[in-house]
């Protein structure tokens, strides 16, 4: 609730500065926004060096993680499609459908925490998720270690990776390589992100004007930092709750995690970089236009009535403003099993 009362009073103070003159609006971008960098950012605990980037790739798409031996992490954070799968909510082990909408992999290093609810704190807590989750990937650590082992080259690679450690391949390994991998996709170098650099002709007018209503209208009280999102947790529902096509009424979000009342129907704000190419949205998958989408979180979050229909085509235009230049990833060419490797389990077997 402290953080609802946060983000309106934000809201407030961001409606006041609209007063501000046009051209003062790349100043007002600055203080709530930064650009997406070109590099990958310092991770505590798990340096990013070349060697623990390649063992992490190569792990990412090779689907023996799985117990069927099918489903890699690209399956439903592809790459080459926003980094997420583009479908309602993923499929997973035994064809089931997870509960929720795949979020995004690209730029993921920079949200406070991971999945809807900000049960993982990290990307190399959120990698060991789906790996054992029955929905997704029904694998068991040590099933996935003696995999690993079986292969000598993945034992190498370990070996580069974690030149430190006495016995490299573990799962707690498995999952740094893959969070240092993850950290590299980035997509720098937006329309938005050029404009914030000092670029004024990079934005349309339309576009301009969307960024200007995103930051009076009050968007930008949970959509704001690096990442346009992904740092904090509010309600979806702030005025009104959305039907429940939209907002099932099962799924209460951080309450899972928390048990806190007050966290019944909060979720992580979703990152809007790139959110053009991520449909369908909300954690429910429900939603696959994004101009429908904004005026969903129009009339739940600020009110209706709060957004024309000449402001939501404005935001909608901006939103596309965000697609960054995406992470060129060459497809690698994963090691062969050998006989010790397990044998793949039948995806109907659980």
């Amino acid at each position: 609730m402290k953080k609802m009362i946060t983000a309106i009073a934000l809201a407030a103070v961001t409606m006041a500065s609209g007063t501000q003159a046009a051209d003062g609006l790349m100043e007002r971008a600055r203080e709530l926004f930064k650009p997406i960098p070109t590099k990958a950012p310092d991770i505590a605990d798990n340096p990013v060096t070349k060697e623990k980037v390649e063992l992490g790739k190569m792990l990412y798409f090779d689907p023996r993680l799985s117990s069927s031996q099918l489903i890699s992490c690209n399956t439903c954070h592809n790459v080459g499609m926003g980094g997420d799968d583009n479908l309602e909510t993923s499929i997973g082990h035994g064809w089931a459908k997870g509960p929720r909408n795949a979020p995004t992999v690209l730029n993921s290093v920079f949200n406070a925490a991971q999945f809807w609810d900000g049960r993982a704190k990290d990307l190399k807590e959120q990698a060991k998720g789906p790996v054992q989750a029955g929905v997704e990937m029904n694998n068991k650590p040590d099933v996935v270690v003696t995999t690993l082992k079986s292969i000598p080259q993945y034992v190498e690679l370990f070996r580069k990776a974690f030149p430190k450690d006495k016995d490299p391949v573990t799962f707690d390994n498995m999952a740094k390589a893959i969070e240092a991998f993850e950290a590299t996709l980035l997509t720098p170098d937006s329309p938005f992100d050029l404009y914030l650099k000092g670029d004024e002709k990079a934005l349309t007018d339309q576009q301009k004007k969307g960024l200007a209503l995103f930051i009076d209208k009050g968007c930008a009280g949970c959509h704001n930092g690096i990442n346009i999102g992904g740092h904090d947790y509010f309600p979806f529902g702030v005025v009104e709750k959305p039907g429940s096509d939209v907002l099932p009424p099962e799924d209460k979000g951080r309450f899972k995690v928390t048990r806190t009342a007050d966290d019944e129907y909060v979720f992580r704000a979703a990152p809007l970089r790139n959110v053009a190419l991520t449909a369908p949205y909300f954690h429910s998958g429900k939603v696959w236009n994004l101009k429908q989408a904004v005026a969903i979180m129009g009339d739940a979050q600020l009110g209706k009535g709060t957004l024309t229909e000449s402001d939501v085509d404005a935001i909608t235009a901006f939103l596309k403003s965000l697609t960054g230049k995406q992470p060129k990833v060459v497809y690698p060419i994963l090691p062969p099993r050998t006989d010790a490797t397990p044998l793949p389990k039948p995806m109907t077997q659980k």
